[in-house]
């Protein structure tokens, strides 16, 4: 795909351009003998969770933390081709499983969830229900296929009736490859409505307003995140990922709209 094949040739770029976090404890790090200050953790995260770990980041204080936030889907692809980050955070639990069935990542763990709902511009009049999203001339952005966010967009369309899923894809004007893709097309007033995550609404400072999905066709959002074999800063990597669990990270996440993990 072109959209994978640009974020693999920039990713390690990438990867430094969002730095935030306290100062980093030289002691902490490489010998001070050289002046090297110690490492960054680098972590790569679903496109949702811009927010709230940007505001964990500048209470972490593990280090300067320096975020690259994309689809999940291109995420992982990085790590596949090894442009490793110390910690991979993901919409979903199936693509840090995968990576870690292939020996890429170290096991899993659930941190966050979350609920995903039918958003409208909040002055928008022509969208009121999931049943509105099959007429004739409504406009409808969605994430990609692959993408987190574009699955369980489909998973939602596959439990209607055929004629009904048929008619609301028949309106999909954009599928895009991360939630703000779509988040973008909503707030531009681009589409009549889009599928994200509550958390989302949220964060769009009073743009959007939510539909809420009935709970029968409702998929389970779940978040997963994983420490990246051979990653250059495997200790502040666990730091991070132990304060998404019960720290600050959990408390920004919370802010943010965002439930907790599942029970074990």
């Amino acid at each position: 795909m072109i959209r994978t094949a640009v974020a693999l040739a920039l990713a390690a770029a990438a990867l430094g351009l969002s730095a935030c976090g306290s100062d980093p404890d030289p002691a902490a790090g490489e010998s001070a003998a050289g002046g090297s200050a110690a490492r960054p953790v680098v972590v790569s995260a679903a496109a949702s969770l811009k927010t709230a770990f940007t505001e964990y980041g500048e209470a972490f204080d593990g280090g300067v933390v320096r975020f690259s936030f994309a689809g999940s889907d291109e995420l992982a692809a990085q790590i596949r081709q090894r442009v490793a980050p110390d910690v991979f955070a993901a919409a979903n639990t199936k693509l840090p499983d995968r990576l870690f069935a292939e020996g890429l990542v170290e096991r899993p763990v659930r941190f966050a969830t979350n609920e995903l709902v039918l958003a409208v511009p909040k002055d928008g009049d022509r969208v009121d229900s999931l049943d509105d999203l099959a007429a004739k001339g409504t406009s409808l952005a969605v994430g990609a296929e692959g993408v987190p966010v574009g699955d369980y967009t489909r998973t939602v369309l596959e439990r209607l009736p055929p004629g009904r899923s048929a008619a609301i894809l028949a309106n999909v004007r954009s599928e895009e490859p991360d939630v703000g893709g779509v988040v973008g097309k909503l707030t531009q007033g681009a589409v009549d409505a889009g599928f994200v995550y509550r958390s989302d609404v949220e964060a769009a400072g009073g743009r959007l307003r939510a539909i809420a999905l009935p709970e029968r066709i409702g998929p389970t959002v779940e978040y997963g995140v994983a420490l990246v074999k051979d990653a250059p800063n495997p200790r502040g990597g666990r730091a991070f990922v132990d304060g998404l669990l019960d720290g600050p990270g959990a408390q920004a996440l919370e802010a943010s709209g965002f439930g907790p993990p599942p029970a074990p």
